[in-house]
């Protein structure tokens, strides 16, 4: 579950109570991982795999209460807010607007207060939070404009233009480092009561970084970018059976050989730093390291596209040269051939079952448990799925047939329960649920449809959803498969 589907007063999910309450119904339920989307900060469509920074966290998901309660900010500051009128969505627009405000003035009693702490932070981030903080001034100052739209001499990164932008937006660079201060404060304390109370976080990087972004921006060699920095491919995947004509991400494809003579630097720093946030990790789309989708910058589908070889095992050798053994979960789904099979093997990291994926009624999977390994993480479903509940719904009879009779599923225990079960009492290392399908939610529920925008990544849990009989079920059955 996703931080932003916590409850909470000011519109959406935060770093506050309620993740800590969330925090100890694992704990009682028996649980020992809670794992989350990307933290970045997002931007057009609101998608947690379109960040404005890869190193930068969410503002959003900063807590309104815990400044309060530090006298940054007053009751009065809430007054007349609206963060939008239905507790069980995220209204983007209207969290954006009313939190960007209230965070403005919290930070207008704290440049003064919190100089020290904010100059501290400045310098320890200084590799990523120079760039990014100048990048939102500058964003701000041209109307929220892609950086390719900016002014010449902003977009090309003059060294005399930019100069003196820190010191004409010194204010609004400095609003920015507050913010970014703000949620990693936050962040890291939450973490330490999770680990603390026996509860580790399992995190999620997406393969490839916006194209509208501070890393981007800041970065423009190490992105395949045309002479007005325009993307000369960009990325997606192939037609298949659930698109005609593929899907088209439109991330800018990495300079690989470049990244290389460098000895994959910028990698090893962004790995490092998700890892200074995390316990494990998931790697988004981890089959593009071996072979991409790359797909002409100027083309309006997928189905233009082409596989090009990526780095595949020199990217993480160089990684566990320089970081040592680390936990990741690759997510290994999609189009899989012997060269990606043999790569994700190479690399020791457990990959992903999908439990929703197991019951074609045309053919046998490698997704059904009995064909499992135990080098893997089973999900009953993603972010990217339907709930378990609305699988029921829109999947074909026989599809549906086959998973009663393989689970056995009544509906006396529930069709979610008895795919939980599926997911508990196989041999994965680690079984995972969405908090929807532990609520027996339907699709209303679901996170996120795959190359749509709008709509998505709104849900939102109710604070009366975490009940005793909740806690003592998932216990049990926890309990009972020695999870």
């Amino acid at each position: 579950m996703h931080i932003t589907s916590l409850p909470s007063k000011h519109g959406i999910g935060s770093l506050g109570q309620e993740a800590y309450n969330f925090v100890r119904f694992l704990k009682e339920s028996g649980q020992s991982f809670w794992q989350v989307l990307p933290l970045g900060p997002t931007s057009y469509g609101d998608s947690p795999y379109q960040s404005l920074s890869t190193f930068a966290g969410n503002t959003l998901l900063i807590d309104l209460g815990e400044l309060q309660k530090k006298q940054l900010l007053r009751k009065k500051d809430f007054k007349k807010r609206n963060f939008g009128k239905d507790s069980a969505i995220v209204d983007f627009e209207k969290v954006r607007k009313e939190k960007t405000e209230i965070l403005r003035i919290a930070f207008s009693r704290a440049k003064k207060s919190h100089k020290k702490q904010l100059e501290l932070f400045a310098k320890a981030n200084q590799s990523w939070l120079k760039d990014y903080t100048l990048f939102m001034a500058l964003k701000q100052h041209h109307d929220l404009r892609p950086w390719q739209e900016w002014a010449k001499p902003f977009r090309d990164r003059q060294a005399k233009a930019l100069q003196n932008a820190r010191k004409e937006h010194a204010d609004e660079i400095l609003f920015w480092t507050f913010t970014q201060y703000l949620f990693y404060r936050q962040w890291n304390n939450l973490k330490e009561f999770a680990n603390k109370n026996g509860v580790e976080i399992i995190g999620d990087i997406p393969i490839y970084v916006a194209e509208d972004s501070a890393d981007v921006w800041a970065n423009p060699k190490l992105f395949l970018l045309d002479k007005k920095n325009k993307p000369i491919c960009v990325s997606g995947c192939p037609p298949d059976a659930f698109s005609v004509d593929g899907q088209l991400w439109g991330n800018p494809i990495y300079n690989w050989e470049l990244m290389e003579k460098q000895g994959y630097k910028w990698w090893i720093n962004r790995i490092r730093a998700i890892f200074s946030m995390f316990d494990v990790v998931r790697i988004d789309h981890f089959r593009g390291f071996e072979a991409y989708w790359s797909i002409p910058g100027d083309s309006e589908t997928a189905s233009t596209g082409e596989w090009v070889k990526g780095p595949a095992i020199k990217l993480f050798d160089a990684i566990k040269k320089d970081l040592g053994d680390l936990r990741v979960i690759a997510e290994d789904l999609g189009f899989l051939t012997q060269e990606v099979i043999d790569f994700k093997n190479e690399t020791g990291f457990p990959g992903m079952k999908i439990l929703e994926f197991a019951f074609d009624s045309k053919e046998e999977s490698n997704y059904l448990p009995h064909a499992y390994d135990t080098n893997c993480f089973v999900y009953t479903g993603t972010h990217d799925n339907d709930t378990v509940m609305g699988w029921f719904e829109h999947t074909p009879k026989a599809d549906v047939r086959k998973a009663k009779n393989y689970l056995q599923l009544s509906k006396k225990e529930g069709y979610h329960w008895g795919f939980i079960r599926g997911a508990w009492s196989s041999v994965a290392v680690v079984a995972i649920a969405q908090m929807q399908d532990f609520l027996g939610l339907g699709t209303k529920s679901r996170m996120n449809i795959p190359s749509t925008i709008g709509g998505n990544w709104i849900w939102r849990m109710q604070p009366n959803q975490l009940t005793k009989k909740l806690t003592k079920r998932t216990k049990k059955m926890t309990k009972l498969y020695g999870r």
